[in-house]
């Protein structure tokens, strides 16, 4: 097909600098892939306020169009399992990274992560997912592969407040669990509970005895925060519960002992969402669109912005002052 002239926010780090912004820009000049889609909607992940701004190492070349999520509609493909009119999506899988990504009016998805859009979901529901959605249920997945069932007490999610832990209180509710929701803002309890949660724990009030073991409080958790939060949390986790770790905002070491291991068979697991195997991926978004869809999808969605509006998006959320999901809206 013909090149076709788009918008994008594309990021440089070159003589002139670091920097992103609004450019246009040719079909034909996107990453290789053998689908080209044209993009409906995406969503803004602290990933891509790091990238957008230049504040975090997570572009691997330059130049490249920011968005780690895309969902859109098939325009052209060179794969017989995709066809023109297709509604897909992709999160992870290199965008923003070694390819270019969802904050574009086109993309170009590589064929063997592009998932077509499961029946039970909207094009926008699926970005207002992206990410976070996609790692809340990888991690309930992963515990559940690991024999994580609601009779073993209730989940801890840490960092409740962000998008993560929103969807995850959403997700976890719906599958049947307890969520007690760990977070450092009081003022946002009742909006968690209106979610689902069944207790809300403010952080600075949790205090952890730093015993080797310690009573069984939580029959696994979902953590978003990693350091003394994870350290404090693995004594209190029921025999047999799993924690899933996803986020590190509070340190990337954390001093722990093995006894939750071997006295009580905790298990470790990590959550890597955007490298998921294929196979992992497809039961993630059936489950999504399925059993586990988040009931509060369009609560949790609390802004939806233009290209445009992204720099100013990015500032916000890196200064703390972001809640809930934000959605982009392209043109379509």
């Amino acid at each position: 097909m013909t090149d076709l002239d788009f918008r994008a926010f594309r990021i440089h780090n070159d003589g002139s600098g670091y920097r992103g912004g609004i450019e246009t820009m040719s079909t034909g000049a996107l990453s290789a892939g053998q689908v080209l889609v044209k993009t409906a909607y995406s969503s803004v992940n602290y990933k891509d306020a790091l990238a957008g701004t230049g504040k975090g190492k997570i572009l691997r070349q330059y130049p490249l169009n920011g968005g780690i999520d895309a969902a859109g509609v098939v325009v052209a493909s060179t794969d017989p399992k995709f066809k023109e009119g297709d509604a897909v999506l992709c999160t992870g899988s290199g965008l923003s990274e070694t390819r270019d990504g969802g904050y574009g009016e086109y993309a170009r998805f590589d064929a063997h992560w592009t998932i077509p859009l499961p029946a039970g979901l909207s094009l926008r529901e699926s970005m207002v997912l992206g990410t976070a959605g996609f790692t809340a249920a990888l991690a309930l997945l992963q515990m559940e592969d690991n024999r994580q069932t609601p009779a073993l007490g209730p989940i801890a999610v840490t960092g409740a407040s962000g998008g993560v832990g929103m969807l995850a209180i959403d997700i976890f509710s719906r599958a049947g669990y307890q969520v007690h929701a760990i977070s450092g803002k009081a003022d946002h309890f009742d909006f968690l509970r209106s979610l689902g949660a069944s207790a809300c724990i403010d952080r600075r009030e949790l205090v952890f005895s730093g015993k080797p073991m310690d009573s069984a409080r939580f029959g696994g958790a979902l953590d978003n925060v990693g350091g003394a939060m994870l350290a404090g949390l693995l004594p209190l986790v029921a025999p047999y519960g799993n924690v899933a770790i996803c986020g590190n905002a509070g340190g990337i070491g954390f001093d722990s002992t093995v006894m939750p291991f071997i006295i009580r068979s905790v298990s470790l697991l990590g959550v890597a969402s955007a490298g998921t195997a294929r196979d992992q991926r497809e039961r993630v978004w059936e489950r999504l669109a399925g059993d586990w869809k988040p009931r509060h999808l369009d609560r949790i969605a609390t802004r939806e912005v233009s290209l445009d509006q992204l720099p100013d998006v990015f500032e916000r959320m890196l200064a703390g002052e972001s809640f809930g999901r934000t959605v982009v809206r392209h043109e379509v």
